[in-house]
């Protein structure tokens, strides 16, 4: 769901991955985590989905947003579900949530991101930082409608 804008588009890629891993099972060498491996598979298999539909998603300039951080210190643990993180997440234009994913969930570096997009190094590291200002916008947002219901 990190990588799809909705449950069926989540279900496609998982569908594709699970084909990529049962038709390349053979390709694994056996030299570090089987689990290691899987991820890799998914995580690539749902970058080629992004790419392949690429040009049927509505394509947001990232030029047209302003980064600005709130200054809030952080947020309260457990005072979003994860309902809420994910629609605030699948909020995001597709190229932000893919860097923002692959960046802070998955771990890479930014430079291997641009790698796999085919996007400039600076082109990764404004998108992450876009998306994190965005996401603190909306998650504050959703903490003052939650105080203010509570």
């Amino acid at each position: 769901m990190r990588y799809a804008t909705d449950r069926p588009e989540a279900e496609d890629m998982l569908q594709e991955a699970f084909l990529r891993i049962y038709f390349n099972l053979g390709e694994y060498s056996g030299t570090g985590s089987f689990k290691g491996w899987l991820r890799k598979v998914t995580v690539n298999t749902a970058i080629t989905y992004y790419h392949r539909n690429l040009r049927h998603k509505h394509h947001v300039d990232i030029d047209e947003y302003v980064t600005a951080e709130t200054g809030t210190a952080g947020f309260e643990e457990d005072f979003y579900s994860a309902e809420d993180l994910y629609r605030v997440l699948n909020e995001l234009s597709p190229g932000y949530r893919m860097v923002f994913n692959l960046y802070t969930v998955e771990g890479y570096k930014h430079q291997e991101i641009a790698e796999m997009l085919g996007i400039d190094v600076n082109t990764s590291k404004s998108q992450y930082s876009r998306a994190r200002a965005i996401l603190r916008k909306k998650l504050e947002e959703l903490a003052k409608m939650k105080e203010k219901y509570t």
